[in-house]
C-alpha cells in the first residue's frame, strides 16, 4: 500500500471513528430525551416511535433516491424474513427500554448495554457455533457472577437489564446474518413497517384505558413527542456510517459510550439508589469488560502481526 493510499485509509478510519463516537453519545443520553415526554407513558412512546421512525425513513428513502434498494429487499424472501425477526426484538428492546427509562431504572438499562458484549459473545458460541478463546470463558464466568451478586445482594432480579442484553444481542446477531444486502435506511423503514399493527393496537388500548397525551400537554410536549421518529433514527444513521469506516476493535471499544452515559444520568442526575452490592455487580460487569477487551486487543494485534508476515 503506497503512502498516500495508507494516509486515506487513516483518515476514513478516523471519520468512522468520529461518527460511531457521535452514534454511541447521542444514545447514551437518550434517557433525558424520553424523559421529558412525560406524561406520555412507555406504551405510547414506543408507538409513536414506530409510525414516526417509519415516516422519518420514508423521507429519507424519497430525498436519498433509494426507494429501489427497498423493493430489491422486498423481492427477496429471506431478507424480508429477517427484517421481521429483527422488528421483533428491535421492539422488545425499544419497549423495555423505555419502560426502564419512565419507571425510574435508567442504571438498570445501563447494566443491560454493559453485559450485551458478553451476551454477543455467548450467541456466537450458543448460535453460530463459535469457539471461546479461556479469556472469553473468563468474562462470560464473571458476568455470570455479577448477576448472582446483584440477585442475591440486592434482592432483585435484573429482568430489565438481562432483557435489553438479549434483545439488543440477538437483533445484532440478525444484522450480521443480513450483512451488507440491507442498508441502515432501509433495514429501520421494514422493521418499522412490520411493527406498525403493533403499534396502532398499543395505540387504541392506551386511548381506551388512560388515554393518548399526544397534543394534550402543550405545543412543546406534542413537538418532542413528534420528534421521536429523528431521534431514533439519527444515531442509527450515524452507527452505519461509522460502522463501515471504522475497525471493528474500535467499534467495540466505542460501544461502552452508551453505558458509561446512561450510569451518569441514572446515578448522578436522577438520584437513583446504588447500594454496595450494586456497586459490587456492576465492578464484577465492568472487570469481565476489561478481561474481554483486553483479549480481543490482544487477538486483533495477533491477527495484523500474522497478516504482515503473510504479505511480506
Amino acid at each position: 500500500m503506497t503512502p498516500s493510499a495508507r494516509s486515506v485509509r487513516d483518515g476514513d478510519e478516523v471519520r468512522g471513528g468520529v461518527l460511531a463516537f457521535i452514534a454511541y453519545f447521542l444514545w447514551g443520553f437518550m434517557p433525558l430525551y424520553f424523559l421529558t415526554l412525560t406524561p406520555t407513558g412507555p406504551w405510547e412512546v414506543v408507538s409513536w416511535r414506530i409510525i414516526l421512525s417509519l415516516a422519518f425513513c420514508a423521507v429519507l428513502l424519497t430525498v436519498t433516491r433509494t426507494w429501489a434498494k427497498l423493493w430489491a429487499i422486498l423481492r427477496t424472501p429471506r431478507l424480508v424474513l429477517w427484517t421481521i425477526v429483527a422488528g421483533l426484538l428491535i421492539y422488545v428492546n425499544w419497549q423495555v427500554f423505555l419502560i426502564s427509562t419512565l419507571t425510574g431504572h435508567v442504571i438498570e438499562g445501563s447494566l443491560g448495554y454493559f453485559i450485551n458484549p458478553i451476551v454477543t459473545v455467548l450467541l456466537g458460541v450458543l448460535v453460530l457455533g463459535e469457539r471461546l478463546r479461556i479469556a472469553q470463558w473468563v468474562a462470560i464466568g464473571i458476568s455470570v457472577l455479577a448477576v448472582i451478586v446483584i440477585v442475591v445482594g440486592y434482592g432483585d432480579f435484573p429482568w430489565i437489564a438481562l432483557t435489553l442484553a438479549a434483545s439488543f444481542g440477538a437483533y445484532g446477531l440478525v444484522k450480521k446474518q443480513i450483512g451488507p444486502s440491507v442498508d441502515a435506511i432501509s433495514g429501520l423503514t421494514l422493521e418499522s413497517l412490520w411493527l406498525l399493527p403493533v403499534a396502532v393496537v398499543q395505540l387504541i388500548v392506551v386511548a381506551a384505558t388512560t388515554g393518548l397525551t399526544m397534543g394534550q400537554a402543550g405545543p412543546g410536549h406534542a413537538a418532542l413527542l413528534l420528534l421521536a421518529g429523528a431521534v431514533t433514527a439519527t444515531p442509527l444513521l450515524f452507527f452505519a456510517a461509522g460502522a463501515r469506516r471504522a475497525p471493528l476493535t474500535v467499534i467495540g471499544l466505542l460501544q461502552f459510550v452508551a453505558p458509561i452515559l446512561q450510569f451518569i444520568t441514572g446515578a448522578w442526575i436522577m438520584g437513583e439508589p446504588m447500594p454496595l452490592e450494586r456497586w459490587i455487580g456492576f465492578g464484577l460487569v465492568w472487570l469481565a469488560l476489561v478481561v474481554l477487551m483486553a483479549d480481543t486487543l490482544r487477538h486483533a494485534r495477533r491477527s495484523r502481526v500474522g497478516d504482515a508476515v503473510i504479505a511480506s
